[in-house]
């Protein structure tokens, strides 16, 4: 409200008066503001009990996860030579493990030249293949492999590795140089390092080439030759390479792949890094040498979640025990006394902590020593939660996420959704997925592959196209061919970028089969490009894919690969099941189990979600709120005008007293001036 200063010329206090007047005027203003204060507090309230329902949400969401409760501890004897890390697919136990060789990458360097820059041969177009597989037979002498008769095999012998496709690089007078052969190779990405090494010799420059990848499957073969006429003699005496034929380059370093046993079963990985030798555990090689694996539950892991689990619901519990309970001692009342969405929350969730669950062995939270106190916590005995854990450890999961078992070993439980529900299903499986492939009519024609002429492939998997080159030369089986095609094909970055993958093999009768690696209709493979007819014949046979069929509990289930999804709108409706393989007909039953956490969190959900209770009960709140500001804003807009009429009406009021005054003076002065003019006469 606006004021002026001062008293008016008749010396009547119109602020004052104004002020006491308006004070009264705004009295319904300020029970407004008080009435808004009120709500205001009302929905800091209910933030408060949300902040604390998203904090329980948050711990409910982390016990959802059944690996929560499976945690496997994997403790080496000596972290010097080896560490483990355990999944929960683990099994407990002690483990001798004696490592006797570590991975390595082979290293092959050329003969020595005078300069970096300087030319190699004429500069005639010469193409360079690598390509990588095992050595396997004869011996290393001077770093070059011979013969043996004592080996067995004696000669050597190179294996292609079938994971790994040869990649190509073309030399010419452009990058004929050491230098420029180094960087052509390093830009092509052919799974290989190059680098110059000076000896301090006369010809002091050596091309090192290393595999970038470690293991014996990953040793290097270098092919070279010419563009329709013969390669650079230069530059094959510098780089052609075979362990088992002509080697220009000198092994440095031999390709070694990680070998150990394990409680005396030989193992080898091709990496330091060995996966599942134990089941469920990874093993990181460091040295060679001896040591015991221990692995064992974590049984501290699980009580630590359980007690996890008890502490959040406290604080949940404390935080509405804040704003609806009374204090005797100060007389106050919580904000949120006898509301009912309050004691809606609070009695649903200590109803269904208090529930009984369906299909698991582990039904109710007393079974881990967890009980309700007078004053509406919950605490823990430690000693039944020790038992528990100790006694029924793979079963306490199910009594907090949402877990399915099957009894046939060959189904996996995989997912399921919120209408998921709990309880024991048969299952029925009438048709297996298949994979999609392509079968040549007959043996290749010719198994000799040239480039530009019939080394090109385009192929088809799975929906995702590419073309790949086959490396030019001639190879000795149709199983060979088989090979370096599966290499091509699974190494292309269109496949790999879109986890495209396939096998090929070739059968008795030298037929070539390249089969998807995916299941389901979605499976398919085609295949065209220069090689296709040399290769496969004019008309090789193509199948697609099947989607597994069968029913969940009676109901036919969709099959999406080897998916076998419920049925919307049965008690299976969002279980997915993955049909690994086995036979069509009964495969016994799988079980379900929603554990509290998963509940919990559905019913948190719909309080705090934006369609929940606290938010119905906020936004009717704000919606109080804003009819409050309009009518503030309004009652506001009344005073201002209220406050101007009184001012100018009292103002008036001061304007006309003070007139008066001024006649009452001019009045005083006369009659003064009359009744002195009587008497002087």
């Amino acid at each position: 409200m606006a004021t002026t200063s001062g008293v008016g010329s008749s010396g009547l206090d119109v602020n004052s008066i104004v002020s006491q007047l308006m004070a009264v005027e705004a009295r319904p203003l300020t029970a407004l503001a008080q009435k808004e204060a009120a709500y205001q507090a009302k929905v800091t309230a209910f933030n408060s009990v949300s902040g604390a329902l998203n904090s329980f949400q948050g711990t409910l969401k982390s016990l959802s996860d059944p690996e929560r409760f499976r945690g496997v501890n994997a403790n080496s004897g000596d972290a010097t030579i080896f560490t483990g890390t355990a999944t929960s697919k683990a099994v407990a136990g002690n483990y001798n493990v004696n490592v006797t060789q570590l991975a390595k990458s082979q290293t092959i360097t050329s003969a020595g030249q005078l300069a970096m820059n300087a030319p190699v041969g004429s500069g005639v177009k010469t193409t360079l293949t690598i390509d990588f597989g095992t050595i396997t037979g004869g011996k290393l002498v001077d770093g070059r492999y011979v013969q043996d008769a004592t080996a067995t095999p004696p000669d050597p012998t190179f294996t292609v590795n079938d994971k790994k496709a040869a990649g190509t690089v073309v030399i010419d007078s452009s990058n004929n140089s050491l230098q420029g052969i180094r960087d052509a190779i390093n830009k092509a990405g052919l799974g290989v390092t190059a680098t110059i090494v000076s000896d301090g010799s006369a010809n002091p420059y050596h091309l090192v080439l290393t595999s970038n990848d470690s293991g014996a499957a990953s040793s290097m073969r270098i092919s070279v030759a010419g563009d329709n006429a013969a390669p650079d003699a230069a530059v094959a005496g510098l780089l052609a390479y075979d362990p088992t034929a002509t080697q220009n380059l000198t092994q440095t370093a031999a390709a070694a792949d990680t070998k150990l046993t394990v409680n005396g079963i030989a193992v080898s990985s091709a990496k330091t890094t060995v996966d599942d030798a134990i089941q469920g555990v990874s093993l990181d090689i460091r040295k060679v040498g001896e040591s015991t694996l221990s692995v064992s539950r974590d049984t501290d892991s699980v009580k630590a979640a359980v007690n996890g689990f008890v502490k959040s619901f406290n604080d949940l519990n404390k935080a509405i025990k804040s704003v609806t309970s009374y204090n005797a001692d100060t007389k106050q009342a919580g904000l949120l006394l006898g509301d009912p969405a309050v004691r809606a929350i609070e009695s649903q969730v200590r109803s269904m902590l208090s529930d009984n669950l369906t299909g698991g062995n582990l039904t109710n939270l007393t079974q881990l020593g967890i009980t309700f106190q007078k004053d509406g916590t919950l605490a823990v005995d430690d000693s039944k939660l020790t038992k528990a854990v100790n006694n029924n450890f793979d079963d306490i999961a199910g009594l907090f996420s949402s877990v399915g078992t099957a009894t046939d070993s060959l189904v996996e439980f995989t997912e399921s959704s919120t209408s998921t529900k709990p309880g024991t299903r048969s299952l029925n499986v009438s048709q297996l997925a298949t994979q999609g492939k392509l079968v040549g009519t007959a043996a290749p024609a010719s198994l000799a592959i040239i480039a530009g002429s019939n080394d090109e492939f385009a192929m088809s998997v799975d929906g995702v196209s590419a073309t790949v080159k086959v490396a030019a030369k001639t190879y000795a089986s149709s199983a060979a061919f088989a090979t370096a095609l599966q290499a091509a094909i699974n190494s292309s970055k269109d496949f790999a970028s879109k986890s495209v993958s396939v096998s090929a093999t070739a059968a008795a009768d030298g037929t070539i089969t390249v089969q998807s690696d995916r299941y389901g209709s979605a499976s398919k493979v085609a295949i065209g490009g220069s090689g296709a007819t040399n290769i496969f014949g004019a008309t090789p046979t193509a199948t697609d894919g099947l989607d597994v069929k069968g029913s969940i509990d009676g109901v036919e289930a969709t099959g999406s690969g080897q998916i076998l999804i419920g049925a919307a709108g049965s008690s299976a409706s969002g279980m997915k099941l993955t049909i690994k393989g086995g036979a069509t007909g009964d495969r016994g039953t799988v079980s379900f189990t929603k554990g509290f956490a998963q509940q919990l969190g559905a019913m948190v959900d719909n309080y705090v979600g934006t369609n929940g209770m606290i938010k119905s009960q906020t936004d009717g709140i704000n919606v109080s709120i804003k009819l409050l500001d309009k009518q503030q804003a309004a009652l506001q807009d009344r005073l201002t005008m209220t406050e101007k009429r009184l001012r100018a009406q009292y103002n008036a009021l001061d304007q006309a007293l003070s007139s008066m005054g001024l006649t009452q003076n001019y009045l005083t002065q006369q009659l003064t001036q009359i009744a002195n003019l009587s008497k002087s006469s």
